[in-house]
């Protein structure tokens, strides 16, 4: 009986630390104010940790403070974090290396890194699947192989995420298309979780 009490007060304290181990408070969280509400971004640092210090520096720094949304297809992804609402492009620090393969994939509700053609050029603009865009994955360390690097997943206000991706999109500054009629302002982005030690077990393909 005693070893019983003992076993059960184990368990217990196991399960509770597990359960402990895998919420969404043992990862940083960034909380982005946009013109159409509130999305919460949780980061993942044990899987892209550069692309993380990098995103997470920008964020203290204020740089995404005003920028816009200024590319949005539905059924693929919305991408801002670059332009002010003039589309004045806004400087940024030297590009970060390609963490695209870390086995996170481009599903929705991710958060990944843009870039160009060149695999490690990605500085400030990010995007936010609305699809399971599966062609930007990582399949090999080549250039047409190396994908998108995958940093984090939005864990509250994807129903804004979809919102944005539904707005009606036209030309607008440089872009000949995918820009939205309605100008959507992230209006502040700022840390609001940071754990010193990130969990080890990651919640892949969390719902």
């Amino acid at each position: 009986m005693h070893v019983f009490k003992v076993f059960s007060a184990f368990a217990l304290s196991f399960s509770l630390t597990a359960l402990a181990a895998n919420s969404p408070a043992s990862y940083p969280q960034v909380e982005i104010k946009t013109s159409l509400g509130k999305v919460v971004l949780e980061l993942y640092p044990d899987k892209a940790p550069k692309t993380v210090d990098n995103f997470l520096r920008y964020v203290k720094d204020g740089h995404y403070t005003g920028t816009i949304f200024h590319r949005v297809i539905p059924g693929f992804m919305i991408q801002g974090g670059g332009f002010d609402k003039s589309f004045k492009q806004k400087p940024a620090r030297p590009p970060v290396e390609n963490e695209a393969g870390n086995g996170l994939r481009n599903e929705i509700g991710t958060v990944a890194m843009a870039r160009t053609m060149d695999p490690h050029s990605a500085t400030a603009q990010f995007f936010i699947n609305v699809a399971n865009n599966t062609f930007l994955n990582y399949t090999s360390p080549t250039p047409r192989g190396y994908g998108y690097t995958v940093f984090g997943k939005v864990i509250e206000g994807m129903d804004v995420v979809n919102r944005i991706a539904a707005v009606p999109t036209d030309s607008g500054g440089p872009f000949p298309a995918d820009v939205p009629k309605e100008t959507i302002v992230i209006e502040e982005m700022r840390l609001i979780a940071n754990p010193s030690l990130a969990s080890p077990i990651h919640p892949q393909n969390r719902d």
